[in-house]
């Protein structure tokens, strides 16, 4: 379907997805969500492809969830539901036995920078950047933000950027260890497409044990750190600094948060 909100193509052996609701900076609505939470078993399940590029259409990787169209979709799911869906593209990502690249130019903001984090390699363009900004409209992380930053960057920084809400331009997600590379825009997607060709090329059975095992050998759990934040985002999302929040964003102006 030309008007799907995801694009799927292949390259050899190596699946592209393309988050492409450019318009909106690849907000994820329910629509996208749970188209690629589906891309993502499909390609989990097919034995052809070795390899997996994670991207987003036009200027931006993932703005997050469609805070917009959020507005319309109440209603369409339980929340607790919902959450759900969105834990189920960190989960397709993670228990994949395929790597994951993920190709970040632009903002990879909120879920965004958890569907970027969730993958196995990040690389950035030199106007990407990464951004865990859920803090800022009264929310905490709910797609893995509290389980990867600390085990990427440490507890002092992890707390700091999860805390602030901090922006992670590429030089530092470079210097961090958050991106693998840096490159220019202009060859973003030949660059990931590389690195993913050479993991395609490896042995899988070798690839998907060396995946498990590295996921494996951090201390804790995914399903623990999602649950946890399942808990606290039903929590926040019948907060009213949630609806202020959302309110400020929309009219472009600084939050009043209240603590209720």
């Amino acid at each position: 379907m030309t008007d799907s909100p995801l694009r799927i193509e292949r390259d050899g052996a190596v699946a592209i997805l393309t988050l492409d609701r450019p318009t909106s900076r690849n907000s994820l609505n329910r629509e996208l969500s749970l188209a690629l939470g589906a891309a993502l078993r499909d390609v989990a399940g097919d034995p052809s492809v070795r390899a997996v590029v994670l991207t987003g259409a036009g200027d931006g990787f993932c703005s997050g969830a469609d805070l917009k169209a959020g507005v319309t979709e109440i209603g369409a799911a339980p929340l607790d539901q919902r959450v759900d869906e969105f834990h189920a593209m960190i989960r397709g990502i993670v228990e994949a036995p395929q790597p994951f690249v993920a190709a970040v130019h632009g903002g990879a903001v909120g879920f965004g920078a958890d569907l970027a984090l969730a993958c196995d390699l990040r690389i950035l363009s030199t106007a990407g950047y990464l951004q865990e900004k859920f803090v800022k409209i009264g929310l905490m992380p709910d797609g893995g933000g509290t389980f990867w930053m600390p085990r990427l960057v440490g507890l002092g920084r992890a707390m700091e950027y999860l805390m602030l809400g901090t922006r992670l331009d590429a030089p530092l997600a470079l210097e961090l260890g958050l991106a693998s590379r840096v490159v220019a825009p202009a060859e973003l997607r030949e660059a990931a497409l590389a690195v993913a060709r050479e993991l395609a090329s490896n042995a899988p059975l070798a690839l998907t044990a060396i995946k498990r095992a590295v996921r494996a050998s951090l201390d804790g759990g995914l399903d623990a750190a999602l649950e946890r934040e399942k808990q606290g985002q039903l929590r926040l999302l019948a907060s009213e600094d949630l609806v202020e929040g959302v309110l400020a964003w929309s009219q472009r102006r600084p939050p009043t948060f209240h603590g209720r």
